[in-house]
């Protein structure tokens, strides 16, 4: 007997970008469809996570969720914990704080945890900024690069995106990058003087909200436009031709 075929299906489940009021208007009913069967998820964040699983399936008792958190506080000693369900038979949900697990996510450990233990591993169709700010930027779909954040200190922050605007122009290869969001606004004022003027940049704010946001132009002409990014989710993309 085959006991791999008795092993549960690690699911990896993207939840929305934001605050929505129909979820399903951004995820396909396999989501819901999912969570509605599953009672364990290794999630990045509790109160999000049952405030998504609530919006999604609000007959689901919350009491009987069992909630296994992973983000930095995290052990490392704990991760082969969360996939023993898993090899016991019991099937499994990661879901990210918003977006899609695994992509920017630490959920990634577990998924590498799983296809170590030959566990299956089904991902599920959503919401991806990284994705849908390239889509929408006008950029190069063929060739890019997500950076995750930049240096804090400004040297340092300053030789990043030279760098990566001449990585960009070597490559033709369109860099994203994000910045915590509080600093947001400081971020594009950055960009509109350290990179030269006629660099491409767009500015990807509250995806798939209704407060969305999304705007390419070269880097001189950031310098004249308006809006507020303070505490918003963003993505920033760069290219030089």
């Amino acid at each position: 007997m085959n006991n791999d075929i008795q092993k549960g299906t690690l699911y990896l489940i993207p939840i929305t970008l934001g605050e929505t009021n129909n979820p399903l208007d951004v995820l396909p009913h396999t989501v819901k469809r999912v969570i509605e069967m599953l009672d364990i998820f290794v999630v990045e964040n509790e109160k999000t996570a049952r405030r998504f699983i609530k919006s999604i399936c609000p007959e689901k008792k919350q009491s009987e969720l069992i909630l296994l958190p992973l983000n930095k506080h995290t052990e490392s000693s704990e991760y082969k914990e969360y996939i023993k369900p898993l090899i016991e038979g019991k099937s499994v949900g990661v879901m990210s704080e918003a977006g899609c697990p695994g992509v920017a996510d630490p959920g990634a450990v577990i998924v590498d945890l799983a296809h170590r233990a030959n566990i299956k591993v089904t991902p599920l169709v959503g919401p991806s900024s990284i994705l849908l700010s390239i889509m929408a930027s006008g950029m190069n779909g063929q060739s890019f690069a997500f950076n995750g954040y930049l240096p804090i200190d400004k040297g340092e922050k300053k030789n990043a995106l030279k760098n990566l605007e001449k990585l960009s122009f070597e490559k033709n290869q369109s860099q994203l990058f994000i910045e915590t969001p509080y600093r947001n606004n400081q971020l594009l004022q950055d960009l509109t003087t350290i990179l030269n003027p006629n660099t491409l940049v767009c500015v990807a704010c509250d995806i798939t909200l209704e407060t969305e946001y999304i705007q390419t132009k070269p880097a001189a002409q950031w310098k004249n436009t308006k809006v507020d990014l303070h505490k918003r989710p963003c993505i920033f993309i760069i290219h030089k031709n």
